[in-house]
Order: structure tokens, then sequence, then C-alpha cells
């Protein structure tokens, strides 16, 4: 399906291995959580060869880390490398953009290049605008469970990037995790709700784990407890076909605790309060850009 739209939106997973290693050289700007996430997955996936790769970063110092950590070339200076690179990946922040988008016009990016931006509110507009000419383009949006290969990455394709540069990202960011593909006037939400959505859930398990300590159970032992409870209710909802809705009656009994837990979820209108969230980081993503 790479190139075309996903007609439900499902998530793909990215097999290991899948069609042997990359044979384009790859350039990742941003050695960051993120970039590093990517390069890491995809050598452990057999799909990137660490002699095909190369980094970017600012300074010396985190260009050493960053080196010793990825077992690639790294380096601050990359202009000599963008005549010879297939794809170019950026993964710097929004403000850093422009900037990057200059070097990549004035240093030797070749014409027909793949570049992927994982720069939030960041349009292909106004990438192509920068950059210049047809270049082809493709906006991602993942999220930090790519570290440990569980991450959700959306994809949408600029008007010049053909089905082949779609199957590549989808094969780059497949190494970490699953993806789908979704237009561009989604991502801001997407970002909202993927993107910013780990925060949420790193909220809640720690009130969670607060909630067991307030009845007795030591915070270690109520933070493993929860952790796997919201991992494996995770596994449920991807597994068994059904709705969160019906899950959740599975658990609650009449007269039940949980139902009188439940019911004070909904007095403090946790509901309201978590699609606010999204609504508000959706909201600052469309004006990252």
């Amino acid at each position: 399906m790479a190139g075309k739209k996903s007609k439900s939106g499902a998530a793909k997973k990215g097999a290991k291995g899948s069609g042997g290693a990359l044979k384009e050289r790859l350039g990742v700007i941003g050695a960051g959580v993120i970039g590093s996430a990517l390069v890491r997955g995809g050598i452990d996936a057999g799909l990137l060869h660490p002699s095909r790769v190369w980094a970017a970063t600012k300074s010396e110092e985190s260009r050493r880390e960053a080196a010793k950590e990825l077992g690639v070339s790294v380096l601050t200076d990359y202009d000599s490398e963008l005549a010879r690179t297939d794809v170019v990946l950026i993964c710097v922040k929004p403000a850093q953009m422009s900037q990057v988008l200059a070097t990549l016009k004035s240093k030797g990016l070749r014409r027909d290049a793949l570049v992927i931006s994982v720069a939030a509110g960041v349009t292909i507009e106004r990438m192509g605008r920068e950059l210049g000419g047809s270049q082809p383009l493709v906006r991602a949006m993942t999220n930090t469970p790519c570290v440990i290969r569980q991450g959700i990455t959306a994809l949408a394709a600029g008007a010049t990037a053909q089905s082949k540069h779609m199957t590549l990202a989808h094969r780059l960011f497949g190494a970490v995790g699953r993806c789908i593909d979704l237009e561009e006037r989604l991502l801001d939400a997407y970002t909202g709700l993927a993107g910013s959505g780990p925060a949420y859930l790193y909220l809640i398990i720690e009130a969670l784990a607060d909630g067991g300590v307030n009845v007795g159970i030591p915070r270690k032992t109520a933070l493993e407890v929860v952790a796997q409870t919201v991992l494996g209710s995770a596994r449920m909802v991807q597994e068994s076909g059904r709705s969160p809705a019906a899950l959740k009656d599975d658990v609650t009994t009449p007269a039940g605790c949980t139902i009188g837990g439940l019911l004070k979820l909904e007095e403090g209108n946790l509901r309201s309060v978590l699609a606010q969230a999204v609504a508000e980081a959706t909201r600052i993503a469309s004006k990252l850009g």
C-alpha cells in the first residue's frame, strides 16, 4: 500500500529485514532521541549498514557521544556528504528547519534525494518552497516509544514523492514500530494525539501508582503493577478486535468496585480533560512550523 492512502488507516508493522538491507545511503540530521532511535532500529533490523549511514550533530561533544553510541560516521559539517546521499532524514526542532533547509539547498543536496522530516508543524509546502525545485518530500510524525521499537508513525507524501519513496519511508520507520499513511492536513492532530500521547500516559501511570501507594502498596510494586496493567490493556485493544467500551464492560460488574472507581473518574471529567489536552496540543503543533 506504499504511496497510496490507507483506506482504513490501520497501523502496519515493518517486517524485519523485509527486502534486505537498503542500498540507499542515508543521512540523519539531528542525532537526538528520534534520530538515534531510527539509526539504531534500522541497524538492529538489518535494514541499514553502518557504512552507508551518517549522522550530523551541532557540537563536537554531541558528535563524539553519538558516534560512540551509534557506530556510524557522525559529523558536525555534512556538506561534503550531500552529493552522495540518497535519503536525508531531518530530525531537528521546528525552529532549526529554515537553517537546515538552506544548508541543504546551498551545499549540494541532489535533486532526486528523498527528504523526510519529523519536525512538528513544518509543512511539505514550506519545505518545498525553501528547498526549491521538485524535491521528493515525505513528512513524518512519530513518538518516543520508537526508542524501544514500539513507536507509531504517520507518513504523508508530498506531490513529487513516488510510491518507491513511500515504500522506503515505511521501511525506515517500520524498523522502530508501526506505520500508517495519513493526509498531511491531519498531522498536527496526530502530533497532539500520538506525538504528545506518551506524556499523557506517563502522567496517568504516575497518578495510578500514587493511588496504589495511597492504599498501602509500595511505590516500586505499584509502578510495576500499573505499567504492566497499561501494557496488557493496550494489547487487549490491539489484539481482541473489540472496542475499549466493550472491554471496559467486561471488568465492570454490577455494584462492584470498578464501577465505583469509574464514576469517580467521570466525576472528575477525565474524558473531557484528556480530549482537551489533545485539542490544545494540536493547536500548538499547528503553529510550530
